[in-house]
């Protein structure tokens, strides 16, 4: 569990927040000894939406489903 003294994390909050992954604890010590846990809360929502980017335009190769030829011994 990861750990940080109050001076540092009062002079860096933001940044202290910022850096935690979702319902990770982080330990605040004052003269060595635990005195509060600090956890960021889950997302509410999820960065991009399912077919969000349906009207984007896009590129294929036209040999994209093509055999590899580092492959082609396994495939003939």
């Amino acid at each position: 569990m990861a750990t940080i003294n109050m001076e540092e994390a009062q002079a860096h909050l933001p940044q202290v927040i910022d850096g935690l992954n979702p319902e990770e604890p982080l330990v605040i010590t004052k003269d060595g000894e635990p005195v509060a846990m600090l956890t960021r809360s889950p997302s509410k929502h999820w960065p991009c939406k399912a077919g969000s980017a349906k009207e984007m335009p896009h590129w294929m190769a036209p040999d994209f489903d093509a055999p590899l030829d580092d492959f082609r011994d396994y495939t003939e």
